[in-house]
């Protein structure tokens, strides 16, 4: 029987190969998943299953990179969590310890971070917060795929 974690990793590398892209907008708009940014306060991102249709709302008032890895934590919601609607609170989300939430932030991490960055930093022994500077990714993400590296 497959871990969790191979499991995860299993289905964000199909969405990976499938569409040969692992941004999480463009897969989300592949799997017409609807996508929508504006303020919202402290919730930096929203996943929500509404009237059938899946629904991604993003904070527009985070840089780039932090919507980036956002999104690609909502689309795990959306993939695995597909009836169960989750937010996404700054400071909360990615230290959170939950089933669901623990599960969209590895799915984050695997579909963010390919294998080849971590083989590559790691045998130049860059650690995790050196990784995630590089490459522009959160840190917490890096850890998360670090811990999980199969």
């Amino acid at each position: 029987m497959r871990s969790l974690e191979e499991y995860i990793k299993r289905v964000a590398l199909y969405y990976v190969k499938k569409y040969n892209t692992n941004n999480p907008f463009e897969i989300a708009d592949y799997l017409n998943i609807i996508i929508q940014k504006g303020n919202l306060g402290s919730c930096l991102g929203c996943y929500m299953f509404l009237k059938r249709h899946k629904c991604i709302f993003i904070n527009s008032n985070i840089d780039n990179n932090m919507q980036n890895a956002v999104m690609a934590h909502e689309l795990g919601h959306a993939i695995l969590h597909t009836h169960t609607n989750c937010c996404f609170m700054r400071n909360k989300t990615l230290l959170n310890t939950s089933k669901i939430e623990y599960q969209a932030n590895l799915f984050a991490a695997e579909l963010l971070i390919p294998d080849e960055i971590i083989k590559e930093y790691s045998i130049s022994g860059y650690t995790s917060e050196q990784i995630a500077e590089a490459q522009q990714i959160n840190k917490e993400l890096v850890c998360l795929k670090l811990e999980n590296f199969i």
